[in-house]
């Protein structure tokens, strides 16, 4: 193999860039050229395309975000977008590619290995919902991100006996929140796997107050049956006699930002690394991912077969501990 290129797509996720860097710097210790691709499938069909060296990848891999940008593309869900982009991938001669990215990114690249390109996939969501894999580049620092503000939370509703709901990223998946409430001592946890009454809610709000605890923490995934809004708004109705007054705070694209933490830029290097030696080897339609603390390679139509799933144990844990 000559020359691979690369791309970002989906949601940012901090770590991308360290997963960049290895793949450019894996890439050209094995002699391979390094196309880079800007804006995810959406530069692909724009030919927004260059050759990218060492130097271009240097001192990125603390930065959030990714240097590639990236974009949705609706054209490129269609099979005329798919035939374009393989147009201009053999166009400038790549023979390779790996995708960076969610479970949308990774259908993309499913779809162009369906018209019988090489490509690999690198797991980068901070919703950690893909199977195949036990962590996804971005989801410890935004778990990270997510406990340090739950922290500082705790600390001023303790101050003023209050009950702060905090909504936390998670569309499908409840990982991150129920990471952040086990972590953080959260009394209670909604997520989008575990349908949860309101009632229930106000049920621990009150035993919260009975046990005498100076605060009640409410950690709810954006997906959960209810919304963070929605959770404060029916503590401020409920009205309960001497109980504690209710807060919002959405943490929202917080979550995203910011420099990756040393697990997620060794996983990120781990993976980009690992993702071109697949490619050489021969091996497409793959994703690469932590397994048992390896790097293993994994079907894509494995990997989105089924949406990685939740465990409860770790869910029921949460639970006990937060009484």
């Amino acid at each position: 193999m000559r020359r691979i290129a690369v791309l970002t797509s989906g949601g940012d996720a901090p770590g991308m860039n360290a997963a960049i860097r290895a793949v450019v710097r894996t890439a050209l210790a094995e002699g391979i050229d390094v196309i880079a691709i800007r804006r995810g499938y959406a530069g692909l069909l724009a030919g927004e395309i260059h050759v990218v060296d060492r130097r271009e990848v240097g001192g990125i891999i603390q930065r959030g975000g990714t240097i590639l940008g990236t974009a949705r593309s609706a054209e490129f869900a269609t099979k005329e977008g798919q035939l374009l982009a393989l147009a201009n991938l053999q166009k400038f001669g790549v023979e390779g590619l790996v995708v960076i990215g969610g479970d949308g990114s990774l259908h993309g690249a499913l779809e162009l290995h369906r018209l019988g390109f090489p490509v690999v996939g690198v797991p980068a969501t901070i919703d950690n919902d893909l199977s195949g894999t036990e962590m996804a580049i971005g989801v410890d620092t935004a778990l990270n991100t997510a406990l340090e503000a739950i922290d500082r939370i705790k600390d001023t509703a303790s101050a003023h006996n209050r009950a702060f709901v905090v909504e936390v990223m998670g569309r499908n998946s409840g990982y991150l929140a129920l990471m952040a409430g086990l972590a953080a001592g959260a009394e209670i946890v909604l997520i989008p796997e575990v349908d949860t009454s309101l009632e229930t809610v106000l049920q621990e709000l009150q035993a919260a107050y009975q046990a005498g605890k100076p605060h009640f923490i409410v950690v709810v995934a954006e997906g959960a049956r209810f919304k963070g809004p929605e959770v404060a708004e029916y503590i401020a109705r409920a009205k309960v006699d001497e109980g504690f007054e209710s807060r919002l705070t959405v943490l929202g694209h917080v979550q995203r930002g910011g420099s990756p933490s040393a697990f997620d830029r060794i996983l990120s290097t781990r993976l980009g690394a690992g993702a071109v030696q697949a490619l050489r080897d021969g091996l497409t339609g793959q994703m690469v991912g932590l397994q048992a603390g390896r790097i293993r390679t994994v079907p894509l139509e494995e990997v989105l077969d089924h949406r990685r799933q939740l465990d409860m144990e770790v869910f029921r844990l949460a639970n006990i501990l937060a009484r």
